[in-house]
């Protein structure tokens, strides 16, 4: 497919000559970047925010078509997780420059506040999100703050926030972006981080799984280009080898899984184990990442009715299902109380939601023979759905809490696959403390970790429910909605618990996203109501269920996220009305 608007020239370099020529020119234009003052750097992401207006429905399209979702309501994931994604992280980003230029730091847009634990430490906690009051209507009731690590208090919190664009303490470089192949807003958000958040010029790496988007990339940069600030190459795993070890590439940012990381850190030869065990990388430059995670859904006992079984069952659906389970935080283990009496019933409902939810292709390669491995090993898989063959949803219950060896525990599936553990607990607060455990010292990754947890049981769990929320070692926690949602809000935080060394990346080194631009985030905490309001409504003799527009089985997600984008493009009371309206048909 063409883009309609303006073409930029592009040609993907991928022969190490082409490489060598536009790492020297991203070289030669490194300082201009980094000495770029506000206005330079305000005017590039006017740019970017035109740009992405202009492509955003070729390139929604354009992810559709390649995913075999095009013209189904779940195209709506394309516009949500691709050109809406960046559009508001440019807004947010814009606003943060802007603050700096003014004040010298951003204007955070909520309070300030200090929890304090049960052995007295406190911790920063800055409110992030709602910012303006459509934040209330098209994500209502959803809330979330930044957690500061240990050492930043109220006092010290601006020494902290925006130092690489306050300071420019950063020195001048050339960053290799290793982009992701799922998740289409990913390569341009890094992309962003890099260049604001630590003052570098880019040469963006695509995939290969959807290297196709290079066309919309070119366009959304098409200033940074022109200006010999960005470079964006094609090729294979060959290309990122070469690119990786050039002289010319000061750092590294890749989104991807450990094994790619400690391939690029530690090499694949007969050596490489004994370089990691030594903590000895090949390469002498720093390295940050994003590598994935094993999902937990944490299920807390309490008076749940049958419509909040339904409603959340058909949600941890969605967690696994959305972009054909190729998320690195997507659900992957359902952690549910053993002695709750509610649960055979809720298991019961989410067999029928996977089942229920729309066909799709299994997109993403080594999808499928990930679930054969997976079915191999289990003698009570379970697989739902899938008439076609093409689009098998695998359930593993009952898997052993004990086995540290069980691959569901230990290996990101990247695909629909979803296990489900039971653990000891005769009341909510002792289930609670024994998941955190078993999140925290079994699973694999630090990622992103959901709780669903009825509002009466937060009540009466009182303290011992934010001690849990804060025991929990993942950069991001959800409460009663899907990690992705802090993947989508660019003033949260995104990546790995802070303490991952090379040699033991887990889920990765550093964070991105991050719009306000805080130094020394240790995790994002999203609050979100138990249940939709209202919980039906009737028109005519239909009974409407309203569900959150990124739900899987909503029937109109494709014209929710559509109007969603033109009103973060243009807002307007009559995008709102629309939006809102069709968010509502669910």
């Amino acid at each position: 497919m063409e883009i309609r608007s303006r073409p930029v020239p592009l040609t993907l370099g991928e022969s190490h000559d082409e490489l060598d020529r536009d790492l020297a020119v991203l070289h030669e234009h490194a300082g201009a970047w980094a000495r770029m003052g506000f206005a330079g750097k305000a005017r590039h992401l006017a740019a970017m925010r035109a740009r992405t207006v202009e492509v955003a429905r070729d390139w929604v399209e354009l992810a559709a078509q390649a995913k075999g979702i095009a013209r189904t309501p779940l195209a709506g994931e394309e516009w949500f997780s691709g050109p809406y994604a960046l559009l508001i992280a440019l807004d947010r980003l814009s606003a943060t420059v802007a603050g700096v230029a003014r004040t010298r730091t951003p204007e955070l847009p909520g309070a300030v506040r200090t929890r304090v634990d049960a052995e007295g430490n406190e911790q920063v906690v800055v409110d992030v999100f709602p910012i303006q009051g459509s934040d209330r209507i098209l994500l209502s009731g959803v809330r979330a703050e930044v957690w500061m690590e240990p050492g930043v208090t109220p006092q010290n919190l601006s020494d902290y926030t925006a130092s690489g664009l306050r300071d420019g303490a950063q020195p001048a470089g050339v960053t290799l972006v290793l982009g992701a192949g799922n998740i289409a807003s990913i390569p341009p958000l890094d992309v962003l981080t890099v260049m604001y958040a630590h003052g570098s010029v880019v040469m963006l790496k695509l995939n290969p799984v959807n290297a196709y988007l290079g066309p919309v990339f070119a366009r959304v940069f098409a200033s940074l280009i022109d200006e010999g600030f960005l470079r964006i190459a094609g090729g294979d795993a060959e290309t990122g080898a070469y690119l990786c070890a050039h002289p010319a590439v000061d750092a590294i940012h890749l989104t991807g899984g450990e094994r790619t990381h400690d391939a690029i850190v530690f090499g694949t030869g007969p050596d490489a184990a004994a370089r990691k065990a030594e903590a000895r990388p090949l390469l002498d430059k720093p390295i940050s990442s994003e590598l994935g995670n094993v999902t937990p859904v944490i299920v807390v006992p309490g008076p749940w009715s049958d419509e909040d079984l339904d409603f959340q069952a058909a949600h941890v659906a969605t967690m696994k299902l959305h972009n054909a389970g190729a998320n690195c935080i997507a659900a992957q283990v359902l952690v549910t109380p053993a002695s709750w009496d509610l649960a055979p019933s809720f298991l019961t409902k989410v067999r029928e939601a996977l089942g229920a939810a729309p066909a799709r292709p299994s997109y993403y390669p080594g999808s499928l023979e990930r679930q054969r491995q997976i079915s191999a090993h289990h003698a009570n898989v379970e697989t739902i759905g899938a008439p076609s063959g093409r689009d098998p949803r695998t359930f593993v219950p009952r898997l052993d809490p004990a086995n540290r060896n069980e691959p569901l525990f230990t290996t990101e599936v990247f695909g629909p696959v979803l296990g489900q553990t039971a653990l000891d607990g005769d009341d909510a607060a002792t289930f609670l403390r024994n998941a955190v455990a078993f999140c925290n010292d079994v699973l694999a990754g630090t990622l992103g970790a959901a709780i669903l947890i009825h509002p009466r049981t937060i009540a009466e769990l009182g303290s011992a429910f934010d001690d849990a929320v804060a025991a929990l070692r993942y950069g991001s926690v959800t409460i009663n909605t899907w990690p992705g949602v802090a993947f989508l809000l660019p003033t949260a935080s995104w990546g790995a618990y802070p303490g991952n060394t090379l040699a033991a990346a887990g889920s990765g080194i550093g964070c991105v996203h991050n719009a306000l631009q805080f130094d020394r985030p240790q995790k994002t905490v999203v609050r979100a109501p138990f249940a939709p309001f209202p919980r039906s409504f009737s028109v005519g003799e239909r009974t409407i269920l309203p569900k959150p527009p990124w739900f899987v089985t909503h029937r109109h997600a494709d014209a929710v996220g559509r109007n969603m984008f033109a009103f973060a493009a243009a807002p307007s009371p009559l995008r709102m009305a629309s939006t809102a309206f069709e968010a509502m048909r669910g």
